[in-house]
């Protein structure tokens, strides 16, 4: 279980966004910082402050990823042919839990890596119960027979907040769908702007 599942919201102020665009944020009440310097006016930000600002949103947007897991994807994105901000952005889309988020089996990406750590969760049949596991184009993720009636995946899949994204297949009767592709930066609908370039500038200093 993530270290932030008791106060994630607080991401929110701290960064000035409703990173994962629920009702519940709340930056819905007091559009400002927590804390008692919460409402301080704030400089303009360096550079440096800008890509550091960029990177703990994206990073805090999948579920708060570690910074040593993070980095490696970075590395993992320099690494392969083409665009490092689209190759990051896809490398992070098939994480297993960012997956089960965006099929709508779980509410958040918290409940997502949870749900997929407490072993609910098959992957072309078989069971997987690691969050950050890379699912591949045509893969099938499905929820288990004995899951697929939990309160918490069939309210996540009743949810009208968000809809499934198009390079994913869905069947929410059967609790089951699958990767079709790899997405682009542009197709991943993002409840903020974020900027992967920023990120890769970031760590390429």
């Amino acid at each position: 279980m993530t270290k932030r599942i008791g106060s994630k919201y607080k991401v929110n102020r701290r960064l000035g966004v409703n990173l994962w665009g629920r009702p519940k944020s709340p930056l819905a009440k007091r559009e400002y910082g927590p804390g008692q310097h919460g409402q301080r006016r704030k400089g303009k930000p360096t550079d440096f402050g800008v890509q550091l600002m960029a990177k703990q949103k994206l990073k805090a947007y999948y579920g708060n990823i570690g910074e040593k897991q993070f980095r490696k994807y970075y590395f993992e994105a320099s690494r392969r042919k083409g665009n490092t901000d689209e190759n990051l952005i896809e490398l992070l889309e098939r994480r297993l839990d960012a997956v089960i988020y965006r099929m709508k089996f779980a509410i958040t990406p918290f409940a997502a890596r949870q749900f997929v750590n407490h072993g609910h969760i098959l992957v072309n049949g078989k069971r997987v119960n690691i969050s950050s596991y890379s699912v591949s184009d045509g893969d099938t993720v499905e929820v288990r027979e004995k899951s697929k009636q939990l309160a918490v995946v069939l309210d996540a899949s009743q949810s009208s907040e968000r809809d499934v994204p198009e390079y994913l297949e869905v069947d929410h009767r059967a609790m089951k769908g699958r990767f079709l592709r790899g997405p682009k930066f542009s197709d991943v609908p993002y409840p903020v702007q974020m900027e992967p370039n920023l990120v890769v500038e970031f760590y390429s200093r």
